[in-house]
């Protein structure tokens, strides 16, 4: 047998030890095996290399007599059933059968995350609308080959852009890589969304809140946890950085980038993850909404800065060629995700790598379930790079 999959079949049992007691007794007893299924489990994430694995694989037979496993027909799908009890089936979509790929940054603080508690109430101050972004057109509109739009807020003629827009990505990534890729952060932390789907909403929900499982926090980890899925690197900045101070909350996160930056310099892709406000003047707000797979969503916008030659962002274009990358990747993958990109004359730290970007996910108007589905999406999507 094919020692990947010999490696492959060990991480399954490393992972699966969580849930499946026999497989924890035996991982418990079995001391020398431990670093080898660690290390395979690692590896089978593209990350890690590790030796000997048959003779591993032989002493776990050995070990394990009372568990059957099999391979598929594919001969890559380990399967584990103990005699002894009835094992469930692992969930793959929760957290606890997941090996984590997050590398460590620092935690906000208590005193922080206590700070402004969610609040919502029932009165009617304005309208609840769900409304679809698609289809624009006219001279500031910009079509990609691939899938999706450019809204061209800029002096850069549309031929031009289209021109750039063609362009690959300027840096490569490597899903073997043992080393994290992608950051994902969040510079307005506190802003948050509608906790259940509403025709109105009540000026007593500021739309703010320093709870990570109700604001935007929660999209960065629904993105993260398709990146666990998938092996790949990544670190999630959830420092809450627009409070005491919402003024400074670019200073704050901008001083947190450089610092895992320096730690980590193997990141290819760094993503600050916010959401919308979207209001019209008869105060009606609007929930950006499409539908994939039979649920609501809400749409995606990726903003990339350009620079009018007194911003400091000399290599704007590269991230403008990641963001036209990506808008095309989501556009295909989930038709109506997205919104145009938005290029305008804008900073938001993009001038710390090539591949900075902001995206908007949903609006205040959104429930948090729709704006972490869409999360799900991004994260999925961006795992698909790496292929």
């Amino acid at each position: 047998m094919h020692n990947t999959k010999l490696i492959q079949a060990l991480a399954v049992i490393t992972a699966c030890a969580v849930t499946t007691g026999a497989v924890l007794a035996y991982m418990r007893v079995a001391d020398k095996l431990r670093p080898v299924a660690e290390a395979a489990a690692r590896l089978s994430a593209g990350r890690y290399e590790t030796k000997d694995t048959s003779s591993a694989l032989a002493q776990l037979s050995h070990e394990t007599a009372n568990i059957d496993y099999c391979w598929d027909e594919q001969g890559y799908v380990f399967t584990l059933d103990s005699p002894a009890e009835s094992t469930p089936e692992p969930d793959d979509s929760t957290e606890e059968n997941l090996i984590s790929c997050e590398f460590p940054s620092p935690e906000p603080s208590e005193e922080s995350l206590k700070a402004i508690p969610y609040k919502n109430g029932s009165d009617n101050d304005g309208e609840i609308v769900e409304y679809f972004f698609t289809g624009y057109s006219g001279e500031g509109y910009l079509d990609l080959d691939s899938g999706g739009q450019v809204k061209n807020c800029t002096d850069i003629p549309n031929d031009e852009l289209y021109s750039e827009s063609q362009l690959p990505p300027d840096f490569i990534l490597k899903k073997t890589s043992e080393e994290p890729q992608i950051l994902i952060y969040h510079t307005h932390t506190t802003e948050s969304f509608e906790t259940e789907e509403k025709s109105s909403w009540d000026s007593a929900f500021p739309c703010k809140t320093t709870e990570q499982e109700l604001n935007i926090t929660a999209v960065g980890d629904s993105i993260c946890k398709q990146l666990d899925k998938a092996g790949i690197g990544y670190v999630h900045d959830r420092v809450v950085h627009d409070y005491p101070s919402y003024d400074a909350a670019y200073d704050s996160s901008r001083e947190s980038v450089q610092a895992l930056l320096e730690e980590y310099p193997s990141i290819k892709i760094v993503l600050d993850v916010h959401r919308d406000g979207i209001q019209r003047e008869d105060g009606t707000r609007l929930a950006p909404m499409c539908e994939v797979n039979g649920r609501k969503a809400a749409q995606i916008m990726i903003i990339s800065g350009c620079d009018d030659g007194e911003m400091g962002m000399p290599n704007y274009i590269q991230n403008f060629h990641f963001a036209c990358t990506l808008q095309s990747a989501l556009e295909t993958d989930w038709p109506g995700l997205t919104r145009p990109i938005l290029f305008d004359y804008r900073h938001y730290n993009q001038d710390l790598t090539n591949g900075s970007l902001l995206i908007e996910v949903g609006s205040q108007a959104n429930t948090i379930e729709q704006v972490k589905f869409s999360g799900e999406l991004i994260g999925k999507t961006l795992a698909e790079l790496f292929e």
